[in-house]
């Protein structure tokens, strides 16, 4: 049984270590792509959803009899994120089609995130995120499309819901065996916001240098931090 525990850290180990590389190999693709028909932008169409398919294998090789409802959640998340990877890399306008993937995602995070945790126990937080969410809006405003203006406002919306809940779990768990848990899923939430708010404001404002480095940086590491509290998410409900 020992031997058989080691193996699985070792694989799982070894499924992060792949990740890193296809999440640096994306990044690269991205940065060097020069045309659509590049090899260095197929390298990013082939390792950008794949990073995020293999957080998924993580997850399902670390959901815990008692924390099955938290990583599955997580695993239906990562799978949209998954097909909105797909969708925003695409040649091609599928924006629309990749916000609706990831805006599933944020609802399925929330609903894994209220498995433990009372929703908005901290008002203060969801006061402080949407807020926060508004000036992100407001300052796009002028520079949206007018049919992208409603679903960037429900997106921006959800998205400061998970992060404030992700930040108010983290707080109820404090202190608990599933605190590590809570902060790792706290610390996703609020670089999934920093990046999503990178990647509007670089399509629809400004042109962001590097932007392959910031968005998908922080957007790659709100994913690991996900996956890793499906991981440290090991206690009795």
């Amino acid at each position: 049984m020992a031997y058989q525990g080691t193996l699985g850290i070792e694989r799982t180990r070894l499924v992060y270590a792949l990740f890193l590389v296809c999440a640096g190999l994306a990044i690269l693709g991205s940065l060097l792509a020069a045309s659509d028909g590049s090899v260095w932008r197929w390298l990013h169409y082939l390792t950008k959803p794949t990073a995020t398919l293999l957080l998924l294998v993580v997850v399902f090789r670390n959901r815990a009899p008692s924390s099955r409802a938290y990583g599955t959640a997580v695993a239906i998340g990562l799978i949209f994120a998954a097909a909105g990877d797909v969708f925003l890399m695409l040649p091609g306008d599928y924006f629309l089609a990749g916000l609706v993937c990831f805006l599933l995602t944020h609802c399925t995070y929330i609903f894994a995130l209220m498995r433990d945790a009372r929703f908005a126990a901290h008002l203060g937080v969801f006061g402080f995120f949407a807020v926060i969410a508004l000036f992100v809006v407001g300052g796009l405003w002028t520079s949206l499309p007018s049919p992208m203006r409603i679903p960037v406002v429900i997106y921006a919306l959800a998205l400061g819901a998970m992060a404030a809940q992700a930040i108010s779990r983290a707080r109820q768990l404090s202190g608990t065996s599933k605190g590590t848990a809570a902060r790792f899923a706290a610390y996703g939430g609020l670089l999934f916001m920093i990046s999503d708010t990178l990647l509007a404001y670089d399509r629809f404002r400004w042109q962001i240098p590097y932007n392959a480095l910031w968005v998908l940086g922080t957007y790659y590491a709100a994913q690991y931090f996900f996956a890793r509290s499906t991981q440290a998410h090991d206690s009795k409900r």
